[in-house]
């Protein structure tokens, strides 16, 4: 299936199922409520599981280009989430996609465009839109 047509799709069905919740306040509250989980669901893999761990320190940029940095900074997480972990913050970052696109349709924006367009932004910056 064509990638424009699976987001097509996502967004339809999201409209078809989003009853209870359709509110633009209920959307937003609900898109800072799933993204409060997915950082939940990521904390509870370290302090509940502990199958990775965190260990955050200064970055330092001592490099002469930006590709040189890129290459040596750090995510800060070690070890390899497990099966469960991996399944849990899947399943919020699923939820999340699902009030992105409910605030597409409330605001009648089109999902994949969304996409494609940060995509070219990204594809056309490259490593100097320092995200």
């Amino acid at each position: 299936m064509p990638n424009d047509l699976l987001c097509d799709e996502f967004q339809d069905i999201v409209a078809e199922v989003l009853i209870r919740h359709k509110s633009i306040l209920d959307i937003i509250t609900k898109l800072e409520e799933s993204n409060a989980r997915i950082n939940r669901a990521l904390i509870k893999s370290v302090t509940s599981c502990g199958c990775i761990s965190i260990n955050a320190k200064k970055q330092e940029f001592k490099h002469e280009s930006l590709k040189e940095a890129k290459n040596t900074i750090d995510n800060h997480l070690e070890g390899k989430m497990c099966d469960s972990c991996k399944e849990k913050i899947e399943e919020e970052l699923g939820k999340h996609l699902f009030y992105i696109a409910a605030l597409c349709n409330t605001l009648d924006l089109n999902f994949y465009d969304l996409i494609i367009k940060e995509y070219k932004k990204l594809n056309t910056l490259g490593i100097y839109t320092l995200r």
